[in-house]
């Protein structure tokens, strides 16, 4: 019987037990340093702490300088009597400005209403529309991209422009909507934007024609982030394609969605441009927006009540907006 099976493992030229702990235990050794390198938080440099201060501390003093100050003033400016050029006609006022434009100021009720108006015709009307664009436009049609730069092309337009367009559209003797119905230059034409009955719709289409495509595209960037498996899973267990969207794909976007709450609240409440455009916000075209610029800088210069109006105008535009983020992770946090 040969005795070389006997021998140890060492004697034939494999390692011995030994040798095979030591080296489990150097390669133990080994993945520990390599953990412990990994866990190792590299610290940064003098040079990195200067870039990262500069790059976080430049758009902060942008935001103090021009947003968060100014906001501060026109608070305090609103509890004023000032004619915005002697520091030393500047007096206290106390609630006094605000008394006056509840009370005394006839187009402050009127453009309240025309500002919730204007929100609620922008969400129940131009915000579906933008998602009805970007759903159908997300079907990957023919000519997709063609159609998705005609319905984004008033988004890259100033606001002022657009009204401007929409004035040849709705003008009462040569407008191409009066022209469409036959009335234009009979006196059964529509002046559309001087008559105050309807020139808050029409001023209200023109702003939809721009903000339906801003929500579009943000809706196409949503759609193309949903989990194609997500409606793969709906359709196994039968679900349409309108149970698919609303149970499953609408709710996992719900970060776009919230963002589009957010600007559907700014854009109706900020809406400026488009009437002033038309007839500097009078004629049943108020909105607080303009009134606050007819006070601070119009022939009848009156600071303090164009600071309490701005005033007015963040707080209503601040409530929803604050109250729809605390609902919504509040949701968040208790599922």
């Amino acid at each position: 019987m040969s005795t070389t099976a006997e021998k140890p493992a060492s004697q034939n030229g494999g390692p011995p037990n030994g040798g095979i702990h030591r080296g489990a235990r150097a390669a133990v050794a080994v993945s520990g340093k390599g953990r412990t390198r990994s866990r190792r938080v590299r610290r940064l440099s003098g040079r990195d702490k200067i870039v990262l201060g500069v790059m976080v501390g430049i758009p902060t003093l942008i935001q103090l300088l021009f947003v968060w100050l100014p906001t501060l003033f026109s608070i305090g400016l609103s509890f004023t009597r000032w004619n915005g050029l002697d520091l030393e006609d500047l007096k206290q006022a106390g609630l006094d400005n605000y008394e006056f434009i509840s009370q005394n100021y006839p187009p402050f009720w009127p453009a309240i209403q025309h500002n919730v108006l204007w929100l609620a015709f922008l969400a129940l009307i131009a915000t579906p529309l933008g998602l009805l664009l970007a759903v159908l436009l997300d079907q990957r049609i023919r000519g997709s991209k063609i159609y998705q730069s005609i319905f984004f092309t008033p988004v890259m337009l100033s606001l002022a422009l657009i009204g401007i367009i929409w004035q040849l559209f709705y003008n009462r003797d040569s407008g191409l909507l009066n022209y469409l119905l036959g009335t234009a230059g009979t006196p059964q034409a529509v002046d559309w934007f001087g008559d105050s009955n309807v020139n808050i719709w029409a001023a209200m289409i023109a702003a939809t024609w721009r903000h339906a495509g801003y929500v579009m595209i943000l809706y196409l960037a949503g759609l193309k982030g949903v989990d194609p498996s997500l409606r793969e899973a709906a359709s196994i267990d039968g679900a349409n394609a309108a149970q698919t969207f609303f149970r499953v794909v609408f709710p996992a976007m719900r970060p776009v969605n919230i963002v589009i709450v957010v600007i559907t609240i700014i854009e109706s409440l900020r809406a400026f441009d488009i009437v002033y455009v038309i007839n500097r916000g009078t004629n049943g075209l108020e909105l607080l927006s303009a009134l606050v610029i007819q006070n601070l800088i119009g022939e009848g210069q009156v600071i303090g009540v164009g600071s309490a109006l701005a005033v007015v105008l963040l707080v209503v535009s601040l409530v929803p907006i604050v109250f729809y983020l605390i609902r919504t992770f509040g949701k968040e946090k208790e599922a």
